[in-house]
């Protein structure tokens, strides 16, 4: 019954996951107006082509900005909605902007030679390219720099957003008035003639925090870049869609460099690869449901710990604790940093239930109870403290080098984070030497039916979707690197599956067999 209902939440996810994406290809494709009586065609399709300039300003003012107190920092007089152009310009900071205040980009789209404040053929657009933000952390030798040893202020501070993207809806499509999308609707601006002027749109996606220039009184001049690159109509749309849930994360509490992880996913994407991400994002998170389901199911009913290393366990618990304050420390994206948080919250728990730990209450006082060993767990004890033996005379000394050389020739931003570092390099490095003793418990028994095979080929596809992650989300380089390790380890686990092959009659250390479980679900039936 668990099977079927299991099949049947996968069924509709899927199914669900296929809508998503028929959706995303209506978004990319729309329908093309039809009937020419309520059609409204470009400005920019006339013929003879209208000649356009672009004209960008800036100001401390945004909306209902004057014409006397905007200044004008670029203009393209040989402007073409079809042609990429990148510009760098160098912008003189008024006091009022390195005192933390705040400042402006304004954009024109309008007919060659004409007046953008007075035509009625013109688009506009205004975007703050400033924004608040925490400086970064000063990295320095704890050795011999002590002079600078200081902890970066925790007050936000004016930053300047050094790359600008500015677009128009370059593609000939004509829309239905009667049936026109919604984020087409909020940017279309009828021309007198009646056709639409061009599309002018701000790329707010394409700002990244990688982007931002910390701005203080002394920074007088600092360079801006504006891009203009010509957009399509699919992806205008889908751009739009993708800013309002940004800003929906954004009121849910969720930080500005948590936001700019998903927007590296999405910027300077084609169609194709858009697609791609999300069918391989939706399997990722199906996967990983379906593993902590799981590998929970499995420990739950586990009530003993033949043939599973006990080491490898609280390994995994203590190097998932060890990794989530690393990355709380790199100030990783939530993206990363909440799976593994829910992870280390399970491994704990997984402690607990080998350990057989129970807790009981005397007096309002919390006793903690130990259950007891068998003579089967005893010898699985004595095989993974064997393996561990030999790993420990490896390990450590790798662990302590490492730590001593980064101390003296790795910058870092305090102790706790050399502490840290030096911690998750041992976990990154050596981690899967600590899964050594479980291949070794395997080796010694000849089996592998003591494991939860079930969750384990949930993670390994995981693994394998993580492998692709790794180059899309903004992780550090070390746990980048521990994507690809953990392939190793699932080959070499395969590798045992097959050396060893369940036998479906042998008795298991519950007293019994897959055929008498094959017998009772199907007599249930």
């Amino acid at each position: 019954m668990k099977s079927e209902k299991n099949h049947h939440l996968t069924f509709i996810f899927l199914a669900y996951i296929a809508h998503s994406m028929w959706v995303l290809v209506g978004i990319f494709f729309p329908t093309p107006c039809k009937d020419s009586k309520h059609c409204i065609a470009s400005y920019i399709d006339r013929k003879p082509e209208p000649k356009l300039e672009i004209k960008v300003y800036i100001s401390t003012r945004g909306m209902g900005a004057k014409e006397s107190e905007l200044k004008l920092v670029w203009i393209n007089t040989t402007f073409n909605v079809h042609d990429t152009v990148e510009k760098t310009v160098n912008l003189s900071l008024p006091y009022k902007v390195r005192n933390n205040g705040t400042m402006y980009l304004h954009a024109f789209v309008v007919p060659k030679g004409q007046d953008p404040f007075k035509t009625l053929y013109g688009s506009y657009k205004y975007t703050p390219i400033t924004t608040y933000s925490l400086p970064q952390s000063e990295f320095f030798s704890l050795v011999t720099d002590t002079a600078k040893n200081k902890t970066s202020p925790d007050i936000p501070i004016t930053h300047l957003r050094q790359r600008v993207k500015i677009s128009v809806m370059a593609d000939s499509i004509q829309f239905d008035r009667r049936a026109m999308p919604m984020e087409i609707h909020r940017l279309l601006k009828p021309s007198p003639d009646g056709d639409y002027l061009p599309m002018l749109y701000i790329d707010q996606l394409a700002f990244r925090t990688k982007d931002l220039v910390p701005i203080n009184r002394s920074s007088h001049t600092l360079p801006l870049t504006v891009v203009y690159s010509p957009i399509s109509v699919g992806k205008l749309r889908f751009w739009e869609h993708m800013q309002q849930a940004i800003d929906q994360l954004h009121s849910y509490g969720f930080s500005e460099k948590d936001s700019d992880e998903l927007k590296g996913i999405f910027v300077d994407t084609n169609f194709y690869f858009l697609m791609l991400t999300f069918a391989v994002s939706a399997f990722h998170l199906l996967f990983d449901f379906l593993a902590f389901k799981n590998d929970i199911s499995y420990w739950r009913q586990r009530k003993t710990m033949v043939g599973l290393s006990t080491r490898a366990v609280v390994w995994r618990c203590v190097s998932t604790v060890i990794i989530f304050f690393y990355l709380c420390d790199q100030e990783t994206s939530l993206l990363v940093l909440i799976p593994t948080g829910i992870g280390a919250l399970i491994e704990g728990w997984k402690v607990k239930k080998a350990f057989k730990v129970s807790v009981r209450f005397e007096n309002g006082r919390p006793k903690f109870d130990i259950g007891s060993t068998s003579d089967k767990e005893k010898e699985t004890e004595a095989f993974d403290s064997l393996a561990m033996k030999y790993l420990s005379f490896v390990l450590l000394p790798l662990v302590i080098g490492g730590a001593i050389y980064s101390l003296f020739y790795v910058p870092h931003k305090s102790w706790y984070s050399w502490c840290i570092q030096s911690l998750v390099n041992g976990v990154y490095a050596f981690g899967f030497l600590f899964m050594l003793p479980q291949l070794f418990v395997n080796y010694k028994l000849k089996s592998v039916a003591h494991l939860p095979w079930r969750a384990f080929m949930y993670k390994a596809f995981n693994t394998f979707i993580d492998d692709i992650f790794a180059f899309i989300i903004t992780m550090p380089t070390a746990h980048r690197l521990a994507c690809f390790r953990d392939d190793l380890v699932f080959v070499i686990y395969l590798y045992q599956r097959w050396l060893y092959p369940v036998d479906m009659k042998r008795v298991n250390e519950f007293g019994v067999s897959y055929d008498d479980e094959d017998g009772e679900t199907k007599k249930k039936k």
